[in-house]
C-alpha cells in the first residue's frame, strides 16, 4: 500500500445504494423451478411473474387465517 492516497477527485457515495433498492436473490429447489418453469412456458409469461403470483396468493391465504 502507498503511504498516502490522493482523494481530492473522489466522489462520496458513488457506489452506495440504498437498502430499499437491493434485489435479494431467491433460489428455488430444482423440482419447484422445473414445475413453475413449465407453467410459465405454457402461459408464455416470465418465471418471476408466476412465482410472485403463487407467493402473493399464499400470503393472502395466511393473512386470512390470522
Amino acid at each position: 500500500m502507498k503511504k498516502e492516497y490522493d482523494f481530492s477527485k473522489a466522489e462520496q457515495g458513488k457506489f452506495c445504494r440504498p437498502v430499499e433498492e437491493l434485489e435479494i436473490p431467491v433460489y428455488l429447489d430444482k423440482e419447484l423451478k422445473a414445475f413453475y418453469s413449465k407453467k410459465a412456458l405454457k402461459k408464455n409469461v416470465d418465471l418471476n411473474k408466476v412465482v410472485n403470483t403463487v407467493l402473493r396468493k399464499e400470503m393472502e391465504m395466511l393473512k386470512a387465517l390470522g
